[in-house]
């Protein structure tokens, strides 16, 4: 799930000054799926005591620095760095190297920052929002903070052991619920590419939206509407270093304008209807493949069931879940029966599964996992045949590797 020539200039500026944190009002709750298989336990529903934050003690925070206020979420239910850079989306850039973890992005027109305290709880900070309550409704509303991801992951480990291990080790690796035309952008991108050059590309687009204030020297800026995607060639994405996507991103373009009642309410619509009628709908769209598809229904559109099947979903599938199909070459016919393993065995929450099983096989977290000899012993993967185990493969080392990455992930 990745997941020159030409970038937007980054110019320092001064960053907004925070509004004054105000109670917010009641929440309106989403209605949270009930998983199957696993477990008929529903997931509790969290938002009802993230209502009223107290803000940190002043005693504790630098008059110079923004106002923080703790989110009231923990370490197990969101891990900053265990779901911003493992790529679910490109437009949220770590802007302390030093002292914190801490991310910042743009959800809707607020500038937004999150750090993670020693503690582990995650706080907040607004460096621009016209509105400070609605502003963090919407930031739960993006960290689908109604699903309690501690009862999921209880549920998922008391059937596996492998990943309950790995729940316990990499808890709070939590699935955004972004706005769909965000995602559906940064997924075109993401096409055959690496996440360096999908994130210039992303910071590209991103650059025609509204400027919304610089922090950590990083300019942030609201996302483009549609109508000012419309206004941008073809010939200037090439220039900028798209290649053959920005005919992919042009002609979705138009063709999401040509919907009626606009693009934006139509992909808004693919929440309320089954998992497959929103793949064939994407994949009507131009660029838009099965796996792009399924990234954005996971991450955009409330099907937490989608699996995105690509190289590296097909190993984690083929060594855990259908050992009987290890060496055997993945196909688009295969890629159902891969999708069809994880829905059996995980649920209705199946993407949540498959997120956290991805990201323990990033090289961030493997080394770090291959350490524990309790994960290898749990469970021992299946050895595949004529070849050698390896790790995710992204446009970097697919050429190493001799790999032509078109033909491992763009025909899925």
């Amino acid at each position: 799930m990745k997941r020159h020539r030409s970038k937007p200039n980054l110019t320092t500026a001064a960053a907004v000054p925070p509004t004054p944190s105000t109670p917010p009002p009641p929440l309106t709750l989403r209605p949270t799926p009930k998983p199957q298989s696993i477990s008929s336990k529903k997931p509790r529903n969290i938002l009802s005591h993230l209502t009223h934050p107290k803000p940190i003690p002043t005693h504790q925070q630098n008059p110079q620095t923004p106002k923080w206020v703790p989110l009231n979420l923990s370490k197990s239910e969101l891990s900053l760095p265990l779901t911003f850079p493992t790529g679910q989306t490109f437009r949220w850039k770590q802007t302390d190297h030093h002292n914190h973890i801490q991310y910042t992005g743009v959800v809707g027109s607020h500038l937004v920052s999150l750090k993670q305290l020693e503690n582990g709880d995650v706080a907040y900070s607004f460096h621009r929002t016209a509105n400070e309550a609605s502003a963090r409704l919407a930031l739960l509303d993006f960290l689908n903070a109604g699903i309690c991801l501690t009862d999921m992951w209880e549920g998922f480990s008391a059937s596996d052991p492998r990943f309950a291990e790995l729940a316990r080790r990499l808890g709070g690796a939590r699935v955004l619920r972004q706005d769909p035309l965000e995602c559906l952008v940064q997924f075109l991108c993401s096409s055959n590419n690496n996440i360096g050059r999908i994130t210039r590309m992303v910071d590209f687009i991103s650059s025609l939206g509204n400027y919304l204030g610089s922090v950590g020297g990083l300019d942030f800026h609201e996302f483009p509407s549609l109508d000012r995607l419309s206004q941008i060639s073809e010939e200037e994405l090439r220039e900028a270093g798209f290649g053959y996507r920005a005919k992919y991103i042009i002609g979705t373009v138009d063709a999401l304008q040509s919907k009626p009642g606009g693009g934006a309410e139509w992909l808004a619509s693919l929440r309320e209807i089954d998992l497959q009628k929103a793949i064939d709908a994407l994949s009507t769209l131009p660029g838009v493949g099965p796996k792009v598809a399924a990234c954005i229904a996971l991450f955009s559109l409330d099907q937490h069931q989608a699996i995105p099947v690509d190289t590296h979903v097909w190993q984690i599938a083929t060594r855990y879940l259908i050992p009987e199909l290890a060496g055997t070459r993945l196909t688009p016919k295969l890629c159902s029966r891969v999708a069809d393993a994880f829905v059996s065995k995980y649920g209705k929450y199946a993407g949540w599964a498959q997120t956290l099983l991805f990201i323990a096989e990033l090289p961030s977290q493997k080394t770090l996992l291959l350490s524990d000899s309790c994960i290898s012993g749990c469970q021992k993967p299946v050895k595949q045949k004529g070849r050698r185990s390896s790790g995710p493969i992204d446009g970097d080392n697919a050429q190493k590797l001799g790999i032509k990455e078109q033909e491992a992930d763009e025909k899925l």
